[in-house]
């Protein structure tokens, strides 16, 4: 008879559930969140599992990769779907939550999610960590505007380099503003320094990625958001048409049917949100500036914007380069504006 898991993962100590193929409750425990401790645990049982379940989260994917080498049939399931699976529950805990994932496993009735590489999870922490500090420098710089602008001091327009100077002239002769900006003016200094060596690192990370590298051939692409692209996608091959990534980054309109009602609403926003955002920045620079190579992609845009608004031709624009870059990923090409062009003339 098959048998099921499920893990319900926490920081410490994760919630182990194992059914059998009738659903029946065959083990229960509680087991530290450390491969080594779940692996020797399931080994232990006496007999192999069919499938075994965890939610994807911070530790889920550290725990899957050395489950998956160990030889164990885990999957990694999607957050929302089980999310949605476990509304219906009257009560709420980790060992509930173990029990109703060994249940979909059981059932089948679960989404399995991509597991990201080493190197992919490396370049998605040295972004997360750039936007981190650069959204911080935003703050200090924004606090500094407000606070000077209730004495009356207006900044106005600056630049990264004249800022610090500016804010310094305004202060002179305020002793308790001059105190406030001096600190202030510090933490900006560290940020600003920090900003650019992660600035730089990115650089540096792109043009040694064959990926990156390939991607940055396609207009308004950059070292951020073909490093954005390419860790998300990870593995091209795992994707069976370029279609699917505009479903997969939550790109797509929502769709509800039921009856005569017949409804379709705004995109999804489904996946990885950083994704969705690199994409609608490149849309927007298309769109909006002077870019070389794009006549064909703004041109296509532009007819959109015409019929439904500037808005929804960038979200247009944007699916349509997820596609376009998956595809230059899956055959590893650059990108070419006459392609369709030359199709269509053959």
């Amino acid at each position: 008879m098959d048998h099921y898991a499920g893990i319900d993962v926490s920081l410490e100590c994760s919630s182990v559930c194992v059914v059998d193929a009738n659903g029946k409750i065959v083990r229960e425990a509680k087991v530290a969140s450390e491969p080594e401790a779940l692996i020797d645990w399931f080994r232990s049982l006496g007999f192999d599992l069919a499938r075994i379940g965890l939610e994807a989260g911070p530790l889920s994917q550290w725990l899957y990769a050395a489950m998956k080498q160990a030889g164990l049939a885990v999957e990694l399931l999607e957050t929302r779907h089980v999310s949605d699976a476990f509304k219906a529950m009257p009560v709420k805990s980790d060992r509930n939550d173990a029990r109703n994932i060994a249940q979909l496993m059981r059932l089948g009735w679960f989404r399995p999610v991509h597991c990201k590489s080493m190197s992919a999870q490396e370049i998605r922490a040295m972004l997360t960590a750039r936007k981190l500090v650069q959204s911080k420098l935003q703050d200090v710089e924004n606090s500094l505007r407000g606070i000077l602008r209730g004495f009356g001091l207006k900044v106005g327009k600056t630049t990264k380099r004249s800022f610090a100077a500016r804010i310094s002239e305004l202060v002179t002769g305020h002793p308790a503003l001059e105190a406030v900006a001096a600190a202030m003016l510090a933490v900006h200094m560290v940020l600003v320094r920090e900003f650019n060596s992660l600035q730089k690192r990115v650089r540096a990370m792109s043009l040694l990625d064959a990926r990156a590298k390939l991607l940055m051939s396609t207009p308004a692409v950059g070292p951020v958001i073909s490093l954005t692209y390419a860790s998300a996608i990870d593995d091209p091959s795992r994707l069976a048409s370029s279609k699917r990534a505009g479903p997969l980054f939550g790109l797509t309109p929502k769709k509800y049917q039921s009856g005569e009602t017949d409804y379709t609403g705004r995109i999804s926003k489904n996946g990885d949100a950083a994704v969705r955002e690199a994409l609608y920045e490149a849309a927007h620079i298309i769109v909006t500036k002077p870019i070389k190579g794009c006549a064909q992609l703004k041109n296509w845009a532009m007819r959109i914007a015409r019929r439904g608004g500037m808005n929804k031709a960038k979200v247009a624009l944007a699916r349509k380069l997820a596609v376009i870059m998956l595809r230059m990923l899956k055959d590893n090409v650059p990108f070419n504006p006459a392609a369709k062009v030359t199709a269509m003339a053959a």
